[in-house]
């Protein structure tokens, strides 16, 4: 079985070990974008731990945008 990572539900060609950065690059985001929040696995993770959080086979990104409206 080939080895994937999904980020908000889609395959990616992302390989275990994986930063989450590259993740985020996929949404054209970075680690230091304001307004969202990450999860991994179902588990919100800290901003402070995006920028070293390696990803495991089979990992689910979700990336989630806070949305200004009125």
């Amino acid at each position: 079985m080939r080895a994937m990572i999904y980020v908000n539900g889609e395959p990616t060609e992302l390989r275990p070990g994986a930063k989450l950065a590259q993740a985020l690059a996929l949404l054209s985001l970075s680690v230091e974008a304001r307004g969202i929040a990450v999860a991994i696995d179902g588990e919100v993770l800290p901003r402070e731990r995006w920028e070293q959080t390696a990803l495991d086979d089979g990992a689910r990104v979700e990336v989630v945008a806070a949305i200004q409206g009125g």
